[in-house]
């Protein structure tokens, strides 16, 4: 039976945190009922209620503010997603078939319908992903190596 405390599943963090182990992946979140688990490698279990009713919360303090003399950075232009290619899974974005080869396409390339795009490893498969039509690529969004979510813009073509 799984171990309760407060109300949360520490069985179901345990197994979120094995899965990470597994399968390499950065960060893994999930939503049950009314409560967000997101476990990640690179900082500690996060639990966001929304709307935790019945439930006695208090969230945690605010990290401190930045200093002053570091510059927000600007915010990014709004851009144009409605001929993106979006991630059909979650995991880890690579822009070329290995490290330091050669990137599947580049800002400026025109593709072929079916022509790798890029890969995104799951799993620890890698999947190729294609284009899904002919044209020219206008942006690569995404960063090599980066986690990428289910539907997140990957490469604009048009």
């Amino acid at each position: 039976m799984a171990e309760k405390k407060s109300g949360i599943d520490q069985k179901l963090i345990r197994d979120l945190a094995n899965i990470l182990n597994d399968t390499d992946l950065t960060e893994i979140e999930v939503e049950q009922d009314d409560l967000r688990i997101r476990v990640s490698r690179n900082g500690t279990p996060v639990m966001m209620p929304q709307q935790m009713q019945g439930y006695a919360y208090q969230a945690p303090a605010a990290p401190a503010a930045a200093p002053a003399a570091v510059a927000a950075p600007a915010a990014p232009a709004a851009r144009d997603l409605s001929n993106a290619v979006t991630a059909p899974m979650v995991g880890t974005v690579y822009l070329s078939p290995a490290p330091g080869a050669r990137a599947f396409v580049e800002v400026g390339q025109m593709v072929k319908e079916g022509q790798t795009l890029l890969i995104i490893e799951a799993m620890k498969t890698m999947n190729q992903i294609p284009s899904p039509k002919s044209g020219k690529v206008v942006e690569i969004v995404i960063d090599d190596a980066s986690p990428v979510e289910y539907g997140e813009p990957l490469v604009i073509i048009e």
